[in-house]
């Protein structure tokens, strides 16, 4: 199965005519357009932050040392 003819493809475009309306297709290809930019704007920011601050792992001996500290502080 290959990729569809140009006939076939004029066959599925008017399909899609008939089922969303003549008025309704340059609406939708603008809400695809905007969706895709959102998504590759918001991919972008993810990056950055990723690349800004790259994440510590912290050993559980750390972490179990600095709660301990914390507990003694408070009832201090």
């Amino acid at each position: 199965m290959g990729m569809p003819s140009g006939t076939e493809l004029l066959l599925i475009f008017g399909i899609i005519v008939l089922l969303f309306g003549a008025k309704k297709i340059p609406d939708l290809a603008k809400g695809l357009g905007k969706g895709i930019k959102n998504f590759k704007q918001e991919m972008k920011e993810v990056d950055e932050v990723d690349v800004e601050a790259p994440k510590k792992v912290e050993k559980t001996e750390d972490v179990a040392v600095n709660q301990e500290s914390s507990k003694t502080t408070t009832q201090a």
